[in-house]
């Protein structure tokens, strides 16, 4: 039997059997991926119709003021969307859930101080903001203002929704995350920038119109997730809980010194993610930022995926460490990284065959100069996701000082990269400098996590997901396309996908004891 240290909850008591972990993990990331889903399918939407209602450089601004905004958000939440998750799941796999309030209001309150501090900040900086974005668009300085202070409005909502949420994914509940934000939030900004996008057929687009009507679903999703979180909070907090002075400024400590290096790596993923169209709007103009933006958009998908999987892992994972299962941690991340490759390359290399059909959607601008960038960030992002959640990984184990390197030191790639190309190369320069980037911010703490850690992502379900996905997706669209003479054109590409998806689905049914699959069948009741 496993040993574990004095005070401490015996293993059995506070983890689930591998087996039992993955369908736990499967039932919540099953869930969490049908929501990312929708999120991700509205997000193409609202970026189409911004991009079609407020033409290529007010749609730069746009998307400039929202990469702001979001940089914005990660500083004030301090790191805490990874703090809020470890501690309460090591809080309970410790026996020491009578800790979990000092634990929430050490996390959530000085997000609501920063975040607060921050709006205004962004409110009294917009002007210069816009100036540095668009010098080269002086006609859409004043409505990038305007687009600007009204997203700094609801920065606070914002970092406040997103902590929230964490906090209840600390509890295991995943249904909050899902309804609120990925459904809730999502379907209420497609139909208000619907809205502004009609309203724009009769009148001049308004930048600051489209800005409100993005930022509004953030007030009755915070409003909500405070609630869901509440709930959640009381139905686990102990009966006649109390707790020691000493044990919660020793909490606090220990919250703070795992989640300090965590708030500025977090800060530095979230720049790698949006400093790019930053860069691009300043060095090369907010036209090509529009494109670079667009033809980038399929990588939120990517991500909403990873997300969705790594978000139900991640509490199970972190109280595996925590008692020091290291094969249960094991077997989550490389079921989990299976699964994510099984839905996420099919989805990357649908993206390069059909990339100069979707981008024709935007404009033949967009089709012209941003296949080459999708090709480059699709191919980039076939090495990040078969790494798995890597970053999640290092951090679940306590290694968020590690995070932090790796972070920064992706970002200075991406800075780098991105001045020397951007001005001669416009967005396949920025593409460049990205694509390096996510190499380096996963192949780093995938080397970390395999030598301090024990742990690699490269199971059979992995190395299964990966070869069936490439056959089908990768090698027999373009085979069929060759061969039948059919052409590259829509018509012809669909044809080649009525071979490529009746041939995965096939191998994904005969590979679905080493893709784990049987995690996803509903338990039976036992009488």
């Amino acid at each position: 039997m496993a040993r574990t240290p004095a005070g401490m909850a015996p293993v059995s008591q506070v983890l689930e059997k591998p087996a039992t972990g993955a369908r736990g993990a499967a039932r919540g990331g099953l869930a969490n991926m049908a929501g990312s889903a929708l999120a991700g399918g509205t997000g193409v939407v609202v970026t189409w119709i911004v991009a079609r209602s407020l033409g290529a450089e007010q749609a730069g601004a746009f998307f400039a003021a929202t990469a702001v905004f979001v940089l914005a958000g990660g500083l004030a939440k301090l790191g805490t969307p990874t703090g809020l998750v470890y501690w309460p799941a090591r809080l309970r796999a410790t026996g020491r859930p009578h800790l979990l309030g000092t634990c929430l209001r050490t996390g959530l309150t000085p997000v609501v101080v920063l975040s607060i501090v921050l709006a205004v900040a962004m409110w009294l900086a917009a002007p210069f903001l816009a100036q540095v974005t668009a010098r080269e668009s002086a006609h859409v300085i004043d409505a990038h203002t305007a687009g600007l202070r009204v997203l700094a409005a609801f920065l606070p909502l914002q970092a406040m929704t997103d902590a929230l949420l964490t906090a209840t994914r600390g509890y295991r509940a995943m249904r909050p995350t899902v309804t609120l934000d990925r459904i809730l939030r999502s379907v209420l900004q497609l139909i208000l920038v619907a809205a502004a996008g009609i309203a724009a057929l009769w009148t001049a687009g308004s930048l600051s119109a489209f800005a409100l009507a993005w930022a509004l679903p953030y007030l009755p999703v915070t409003v909500l997730s405070a609630y869901a979180l509440r709930k959640v909070y009381r139905a686990g907090k102990p009966p006649r809980a109390r707790t020691h002075r000493a044990e919660r400024r020793a909490l606090r400590r220990e919250f703070w010194r795992f989640t300090g290096p965590r708030a500025v790596a977090s800060v530095a993923q979230l720049a790698l993610q949006r400093v790019d169209v930053l860069l691009v709007a300043a060095l090369g103009g907010l036209a090509p930022a529009a494109i670079y933006a667009v033809a980038g958009r399929f990588v939120v998908l990517i991500q909403f995926a990873n997300q969705g999987i790594s978000q139900s892992v991640q509490p199970r994972l972190a109280e595996a460490l925590a008692v020091g299962d290291r094969r249960a941690a094991n077997d989550l991340y490389q079921t989990a990284t299976g699964w994510l490759v099984l839905v996420t390359w099919p989805i990357n290399l649908l993206v390069i065959f059909f990339a100069p059909v979707w981008l024709r959607l935007f404009g033949d601008r967009y089709a012209a100069d941003g296949t080459i960038v999708v090709a480059v960030l699709a191919s980039a992002m076939l090495v990040a996701t078969g790494c798995g959640m890597v970053d999640m990984v290092l951090a679940m184990a306590g290694r968020t000082s590690w995070n932090l390197v790796n972070v920064l030191v992706a970002l200075t790639v991406t800075v780098v990269l991105g001045v020397l190309l951007i001005p001669a190369y416009g967005a396949l320069g920025a593409a460049i400098g990205l694509a390096c980037s996510m190499l380096a911010n996963n192949l780093l703490p995938l080397i970390q996590v395999g030598r301090s850690a024990g742990l690699h992502p490269f199971g059979r379900g992995t190395r299964a997901a990966a070869l069936l996905s490439i056959a089908c997706f990768g090698v027999l669209p373009w085979a069929v396309t060759f061969v039948c003479g059919t052409g590259t054109g829509a018509a012809g590409r669909t044809l080649a996908m009525l071979a490529a998806v009746p041939a995965f689905l096939a191998g994904t049914w005969l590979l679905r004891v080493p893709l784990a699959l049987g995690a996803f069948k509903p338990r039976r009741r036992t009488s």
